[in-house]
């Protein structure tokens, strides 16, 4: 059996075609892989606790019974300093924690130095 003439350049063209389109998606048209999402979603879903666990430990260094601590936090100057105060406190340790969280540490000290003193 015999195959038309066109038959290799249309095979070749629906291959090339193929390739360019999956270039173009993925590069252009925010295709993602299935790993990738799995990434962007960890990666949200940790920002978005971080951000709805904040408020609380904001209010518990506000209401440490030792106001030393947080005199001691508003005249530190080093950001890493601040969130290792924050973290050696237990402010970044809620309820059901092991441990303090460095990232509710990191965002807690930033929003404790722009909260108004009660």
């Amino acid at each position: 059996m015999k195959l038309p003439e066109w038959t290799s350049p249309g095979i070749w063209g629906a291959v090339i075609g193929g390739v360019a389109t999956m270039i173009v998606g993925f590069s252009y048209g925010g295709w993602t892989t299935a790993g990738s999402t799995a990434r962007m979603v960890t990666e949200q879903s940790g920002v978005a606790v971080v951000a709805a666990l904040s408020p609380f430990c904001v209010a518990k260094a506000q209401h440490d019974p030792d106001a030393a601590k947080l005199a001691k936090f508003k005249a530190e100057t080093s950001s890493y300093s601040r969130s290792d105060i924050v973290r050696s406190a237990g402010w970044a340790t809620l309820p059901g924690m092991s441990g303090p969280d460095y990232a509710l540490a990191q965002t807690c000290s930033e929003r404790l130095l722009a909260a108004p003193a009660i």
